[in-house]
């Protein structure tokens, strides 16, 4: 019996993190919503194009990178520059923690994205934008999403 209810006490202390992943057309309207269209210089399509190629529109993405570091969230942002991790010896440039970069509310990865490209070479810094979106026609992005 007591056995039954250890179990139980371990499930419900669990924490199940589900997967948010956003259809294009959210995303889109919380992009404009968040002022991303032309923020850097860069479209709206460009955004919806770079959160495609790094996340597939999901928000709890995380992938670990050689030199120890984790891409963190819908944009991929990197443990060891911008955010902060109890693993890993980083900057913090964001003044975030990583955890929150993985959450359905996009607000810190937004901000923290917007710092990246001010403070940056703009979205030179994703390569899934480099290698998919940089100098391509954007306007297939956003088409059919209600957004200006």
């Amino acid at each position: 019996m007591k056995a039954v209810g250890v179990l139980a006490l371990i499930i419900s202390l669990s924490i199940v993190t589900e997967s948010k992943v956003y259809t294009r057309c959210k995303l889109a309207k919380i992009f404009v919503k968040a002022g991303l269209d032309h923020y850097g210089g860069f479209s709206l399509g460009n955004w919806i194009c770079m959160a495609y190629y790094e996340s597939h529109y999901n928000t709890t993405v995380q992938n670990t990178l050689g030199d120890g570091s984790i891409d963190y969230g819908i944009f991929q942002i990197n443990s060891f520059t911008w955010c902060r991790n109890a693993n890993v010896q980083q900057n913090n440039r964001c003044h975030v923690a990583c955890s929150a970069l993985i959450t359905d509310d996009l607000t810190d990865a937004i901000l923290c994205a917007k710092k990246i490209v001010k403070e940056t070479q703009g979205m030179n810094y994703w390569q899934g934008w480099k290698k998919h979106c940089e100098g391509k026609d954007m306007s297939e992005w956003k088409r059919g999403c209600e957004v200006s």
